[in-house]
């Protein structure tokens, strides 16, 4: 019973064999109850917030996800002109790029929530 007292109060120096057990056991625990348990801590890169630019690397340039909110275009923009407020968006991040292709990105209700971003140096 003392020694599982110790134990809870740290009462070991450091070096002595007990010590090396606790510190032991902690890294264990550490290091394995992950594997064990879903602490439910997975990162989710769907959800940016409206000041991230997302940017993943690729052989031929980047692909950036940029929040709607972050492109700011006038009423009535086609298509076609979309690519200077991206280009807009993305300069803070990258730097001047050129777009090769985008798409908008929807939630289920089919609003436009980011803009996917095809470019290249």
């Amino acid at each position: 019973m003392g020694v599982i007292r110790n134990y809870i109060f740290w009462r070991y120096d450091r070096g002595s064999f007990h010590y090396d057990v606790m510190v032991t056991l902690i890294l264990a625990f550490i290091f394995i109850t992950p594997h064990l348990f879903d602490y439910g801590d997975h990162p989710v890169a769907d959800h940016l917030s409206p000041s991230e630019v997302l940017v993943r690397a690729t052989e031929s340039g980047a692909i950036y996800e940029v929040p709607a909110g972050q492109v700011h275009r006038g009423t009535g923009v086609l298509a076609r002109q979309m690519e200077a407020p991206l280009a807009q968006a993305i300069a803070p991040v990258s730097g001047a790029v050129t777009i090769d292709r985008w798409e908008p990105l929807k939630d289920a209700s089919g609003t436009v929530t980011a803009y996917k971003v095809w470019a290249h140096r």
